[in-house]
């Protein structure tokens, strides 16, 4: 990944994710890092970070996504993963 916005190494959550931009005339597919982090000192939120590898990307610039949730938040989005975790497996027995 050239310009790379999100900093990757040993404990970024996922670091190759195919993922897709979606936007108004256009949709580009591309490798992608998604990490999860909270602040080293007094952590008092987590940040869910996505990068799309720009180097095939034609119509996004070099950028990243980034989110802070507070704890109870990150809970319900964990709630919500395992559910429908429990869907797609059920689906593929």
């Amino acid at each position: 990944m050239t310009d790379r916005l999100t900093r990757v190494n040993a404990y970024t959550t996922f670091d190759l994710l195919e993922a897709t931009a979606i936007g108004h005339g256009f949709e580009e597919s591309a490798y992608a890092v998604l990490d999860v982090t909270v602040p080293s000192r007094n952590p008092d939120h987590v940040t869910i970070e996505l990068e799309l590898d720009n180097v095939d990307l034609t119509e996004l610039p070099a950028h990243a996504d980034r989110v802070e949730i507070s704890a109870d938040q990150a809970r319900e989005l964990a709630a919500e993963l395992e559910a429908y975790a429990d869907r797609v497996d059920a689906g593929a027995e």
